[in-house]
């Protein structure tokens, strides 16, 4: 069968039946599964008429846990639609964007990918991802029962390009095991950053510096966001910086101070960790009392270590944080199987099954019904995250718009500023002044 584009589905169904042809009929089969059967209703109950085998090529960045779950939810699609198989990619989060930069670029096969806040707006101005109106609109991809704010972070130019996959918020993970084996008090939402580095200098000297109370979250761009969200400003004001030099040497003045009091870990285990890789935090090695990390990866990283974490904001005011997309799926542009990439979304986030098989992993379930269905037999340290993630919601901040086109060079560019001051080519105001001065142009290009 002939893989046709996709079509509006027609005003009076009743007059049109007669005169739709096999192709048609097969296009709307497709449509057909996620639409009116309700926001948890399973998705793939009904059957596709005399559809074609297809094989979508998925991609997804992620640690062993998330292959896992993921790998399990897409096999009980299969199981319910025995003609859609799935080729799977899933490199570390360091190969992911220049591994499907490379796919884009060589023409291989893609059909659904993972994608985030960090390039939607750059992957819809270079046309990679499709827009998804027409099936978000007609609730094949059904978005009634997410929080509204959530839905909304997908969208660019008032369209969406992506499905939120899961909510998460910023949150600081911490050991605490080490905190009780030095009689120290667990960290606190509405901490400041004194109130951190204070604690973080008590671990590391109760420790006799064999633990650094926290790591060094000079390089954070999440850290630096909603510390800038809390003086009353953000990162970014449209293709611009949101910031000046002085507010940006400030901040590199705070982890200059937590290194003078060597609370933070030695530089060369601070330039791994910068990576974003969540299995190179150096609080799954005991090296460090903290991780700044996003709250979905508290599953992660307690698989990582036998020490009981906790989860808490960053510091500052709560305000600061917002309910955040942790990533969404997209379609790309050029995909031979639209409709049923599209499909397969709709089960991912809405099916209570695949929500089952899914977890919190990435972070809590878009969908409402879904969240509530899985919570009581999720273990103990999901329910952790979905407990911080209810007690932040009456704090959130609004949520900023989606980062402009550029937002990956702009975090590079901080952690090179930041690893400059941090090993002594140059001082804050100085690294602050030049990443001022490159950033727009990262931003332009």
């Amino acid at each position: 069968m002939k893989v046709i584009g996709p079509k509006e589905m027609p005003a009076d169904t009743e007059r049109t039946t007669l005169r739709m042809d096999r192709r048609t009929l097969s296009i709307l089969s497709i449509l057909s599964l996620s639409t009116g059967l309700g926001a948890c209703a399973k998705s793939g109950d009904a059957k596709p008429a005399a559809m074609e085998k297809v094989e979508l090529s998925i991609a997804w960045w992620g640690g062993p846990e998330r292959a896992d779950r993921t790998n399990k939810a897409l096999d009980l699609y299969t199981q319910r639609h025995p003609n859609v198989t799935f080729k799977k990619q899933f490199p570390i989060w360091k190969d992911y964007y220049p591994k499907l930069e490379a796919m884009i670029a060589g023409g291989d096969t893609l059909d659904l990918f993972q994608d985030d806040d960090n390039v939607l707006t750059e992957y819809t101005s270079r046309d990679i991802v499709l827009d998804l109106s027409r099936y978000v609109a007609s609730h094949t991809i059904d978005e009634r029962r997410f929080p509204e704010s959530l839905a909304a972070c997908a969208n660019v130019n008032g369209k969406p390009y992506g499905v939120p996959s899961a909510e998460n918020t910023p949150a600081m993970v911490y050991d605490r095991a080490l905190a009780r084996q030095y009689g120290m008090p667990e960290p606190q939402i509405g901490w400041s950053y004194d109130q951190l580095i204070t604690w973080a200098t008590e671990i590391s000297s109760k420790s006799g510096g064999t633990v650094a109370g926290t790591m060094d979250a000079g390089a954070s761009h999440q850290a630096m966001w909603m510390w800038l969200r809390t003086q009353g400003k953000e990162m970014y004001n449209g293709k611009r910086i949101g910031f000046t030099a002085a507010d940006l040497q400030r901040w590199f003045e705070i982890w200059v101070n937590a290194r003078r009091a060597k609370c933070t870990p030695p530089m060369d285990i601070i330039h791994v960790a910068d990576s974003g890789d969540v299995t190179k935090q150096p609080l799954l090695t005991k090296q460090a009392a903290t991780a700044f990390a996003w709250s979905n990866q508290l599953v992660e990283l307690q698989k990582g270590t036998d020490h009981e974490l906790g989860i808490t904001a960053y510091p500052g005011d709560p305000k600061g944080q917002w309910a955040r997309a942790s990533m969404f799926w997209s379609i790309y542009k050029g995909s031979k199987h639209p409709d049923v990439a599209a499909d397969v979304i709709n089960f991912l986030v809405n099916d209570p099954e695949a929500g089952k098989l899914l977890g919190t992993e990435r972070g809590l379930p878009s969908n409402l019904d879904v969240r509530a269905q899985i919570t009581p037999s999720l273990p103990a340290v999901m329910q952790a995250t979905v407990k911080f993630e209810n007690d932040m919601v009456a704090r959130f901040g609004p949520a900023p718009v989606p980062p402009p086109k550029g937002h990956s060079e702009f975090k590079t560019l901080l952690t090179q500023a930041t690893e400059d001051v941090m090993y002594g080519r140059a001082t804050p105001q100085q690294a602050a002044a030049q990443f001022v001065t490159q950033a727009p142009q990262a931003l332009s290009g």
